[in-house]
Order: C-alpha cells, then sequence, then structure tokens
C-alpha cells in the first residue's frame, strides 16, 4: 500500500485584526476505506457534517468582483478557465481547475475601502466554479483548518 496522499489547497481566512490573508495549506488525514459498502477501498478525507449548499456558478471573460466576503464559509473548485482572489494584505493567488480553496474570511474589517477580498477571471475565457457551502464559521479561522 502507498502512501497517504497529501492534496494542497488555499485558505483565505480573516486573521485576529479583521485583515485577510491566504495561506498555503494541505490535507494529510486520509484514511484508506470504502466509501460504501461493496465499493473498492479508496483514500478518505474526514467527513465533515452539517448543511452544505452546492451552486455552480459562471464567470464570463473579464468579470471581477470588486471587494466583498464570502457569503458563508465555502470550498471554491475551478471546473474550467482560471480566476483569481485578493486578499486585503495584497496576496493574489491564481488557480485553474484542479486547484482548490476554502473561503472564509467572513467578518473581515472594513479599511481603505476593502473589506474581504477581491477576484475575477484570468484570461479571455469563461471560468466555471463550483462552490460547497457550509453552514456554519469556525471560531478560529486563522489555521489550516482541514489539514
Amino acid at each position: 500500500m502507498t502512501d497517504a496522499p497529501q492534496v494542497s489547497y488555499w485558505h483565505l481566512y480573516t486573521d485576529g485584526d479583521g485583515v485577510t490573508r491566504q495561506r498555503r495549506c494541505t490535507m494529510t488525514r486520509f484514511e484508506m476505506k470504502a466509501v460504501a459498502e461493496g465499493a473498492a477501498p479508496q483514500w478518505l478525507g474526514p467527513r465533515h457534517e452539517g448543511r452544505t449548499g452546492v451552486v455552480v456558478t459562471v464567470l464570463p471573460p473579464g468579470w471581477k468582483g470588486d471587494w466583498h466576503e464570502n457569503p458563508s464559509p465555502q470550498w471554491i473548485v475551478p471546473l474550467s478557465g482560471r480566476w483569481f482572489v485578493e486578499s486585503m494584505d495584497g496576496t493574489r493567488v491564481e488557480m485553474g481547475a484542479g486547484e482548490i480553496s476554502f473561503g472564509e474570511d467572513q467578518g473581515a474589517a472594513r479599511r481603505d475601502g476593502r473589506t474581504g477580498h477581491r477576484s475575477g477571471v484570468v484570461g479571455d475565457i469563461e471560468c466555471v466554479l463550483m462552490l460547497v457551502q457550509l453552514e456554519h464559521r469556525r471560531d478560529d479561522a486563522s489555521d489550516c483548518p482541514f489539514s
């Protein structure tokens, strides 16, 4: 059997001063087991309970979202195209298919007309994103929550 996989993701969070930041995190807690009875074993990460919603959004070429917070903690999974996220600390991360981000910037301060993050399409093709929205915000959003 091979070693458990590691899956990288970006975490957009609000620090104790209300400034949004991004950190590269790695999921490491995988177990080899079946997802359902009769299914072949596979690497499964921890299950996260609670209400969720799923939305697919298509951002047209040139789309840019000015400073805003994520509506709820959410996984952002690019399916096609490329997009960027810029946090209040000036960090800009570009992502495409196969890269994921966990947006958890609720409660950010308002500074110099900025709060949360801004995002937009990179390049001249539309960007298709799947959003998996969670019901609750964690108490301590500054760590790597799924590592």
